[in-house]
This record gives C-alpha cells, sequence and structure tokens, in this order.
C-alpha cells in the first residue's frame, strides 16, 4: 500500500489503518514531510515493513540526506531512482544504514520493449539494488503482457516490482504478484491514489478472491 502523508500525524493514522487492512508493506511518500521531521517515531515497533520514497523535486544533496534519515530511522526498505546521482554510493549508505535499497525506474510516457526491460534491469542489478522496481505507462492493454511475460522470466534472479501505470495498466498492476513480482501497490481508499491506475486495496482484495487467488 502506497500513502502520501501530509505531516507525522497523518503518517501515523494512514500506516495505522493499512496495518488494519492487512497491508504486507506500506510506502510512505516523504514528499510532503518536512525534511527534519522525526522518521523513527513512524518506524518504531511497526510489524508491517515500510518502503521510504521521496519523488519531490529537491536538489539532489537534500534528496539524499531524506533517504538515508529514512534508512537510519528503521524503515526497512528506502526507494532510489536509477537516475539518482552517486547512485551506488548512496545504496551502499543505505545498505550500511540498515535498510534494504529498492532502485526504480518510471516512464511515464510509455512503455518498453522487452530490450529495454532488460537492459533497465541489468543497470539496477549492478548498481546493488536489493529489489529492482520498473514501472512504465501502458497505451494498449497488451503492454501488460510484455511486463508480465518479463516478471515471470526475472523473478527468480531478484526481487522485481514490475507493472504499469495508467487505466490500461490495471491488470499487471493487479497480475504481477501471480507472475513472481515481489509486491504491487494499492491506495487505502478512493481519493487517496498515488500513481494513476492505482486500485485500493479492497478493490485488489476482491479481485483476487473473485480469481481464486486469494
Amino acid at each position: 500500500m502506497s500513502i502520501l502523508p501530509r505531516n507525522i500525524g497523518e503518517a501515523l493514522k494512514l500506516i495505522e489503518q493499512a496495518e488494519e487492512n492487512r497491508a504486507d508493506f506500506v510506502e510512505v511518500r516523504l514528499d510532503c514531510l518536512d525534511m527534519d521531521s522525526d522518521l523513527v517515531v513512524l518506524a518504531a515497533d511497526r510489524k508491517t515493513p515500510l518502503i521510504a520514497t521521496d519523488k519531490s523535486r529537491k536538489d539532489e544533496a537534500e534528496h539524499r540526506a531524506i533517504l538515508l534519515n529514512a534508512a537510519k530511522s528503521g524503515f526497512k526498505f528506502v526507494d532510489a531512482d536509477l537516475s539518482t546521482q552517486k547512485l551506488k554510493s548512496t545504496i551502499s549508505e543505505i545498505k550500511a544504514s540498515g535498510a534494504k535499497c529498492i532502485v526504480s525506474f518510471h516512464d511515464y510516457n510509455g512503455s518498453r520493449s522487452l530490450l529495454d526491460l532488460d537492459s533497465i534491469l541489468k543497470k539496477e542489478i549492478s548498481e546493488g539494488a536489493d529489489v529492482c522496481k520498473i514501472v512504465t505507462t501502458a497505451k494498449q492493454i497488451e503492454d501488460n503482457l510484455t511486463l508480465l511475460q518479463f516478471t515471470a522470466e526475472n523473478s527468480a534472479k531478484i526481487k522485481i516490482v514490475c507493472f504499469a501505470m495508467g487505466e490500461l495498466g490495471k491488470t499487471s498492476r493487479l497480475l504481477s504478484p501471480v507472475f513472481g513480482g515481489f509486491f504491487t501497490f494499492a491506495a487505502l481508499e478512493i481519493g487517496n491514489e498515488t500513481a494513476p491506475g492505482q486500485m485500493t486495496l479492497r478493490e485488489m482484495m476482491a479481485a483476487y478472491e473473485l480469481l481464486g487467488l486469494k
């Protein structure tokens, strides 16, 4: 599950709601939180692993400081974009602080070929990713098949998160874990989506039950 809190109090409330709804992971988008926020409060005694992600357009030094703060504060996973400057050293520091690193790639404009996806995956692995995340944007329903095939072929190699954004990408969002994806993302409720095409956890659980996958 992914949440985008405006302050620590709201973050605590949303994390608790996510845990009540039996989320396997909770991604905390740190975009709106003050850099000096006490992230230890969020991670302390938490049964559900927290993922720290920062998609705000801060300068590189501040962005790096936010990610390292999350790692030192007890977040189990920290998401670093593949385009991050000095990525290898950032990943090393994240790991040294006790967190695992998700290296992520997003294409907000369209889909990618299997050849492109393979090249991106190799780059993420070479940088030292514990989890490789590749997200594209579906322009046609067939784009889901490409991503699901890619996930199935590579999930035994490394932990992988791979699906498409957008309304046409819902199929890959839903079925990625069925094809070996490490996890997928859901919203807590309608109106709280953190990316286009995101379904609610309740919708996804209902779909899994209908398909006999729950």
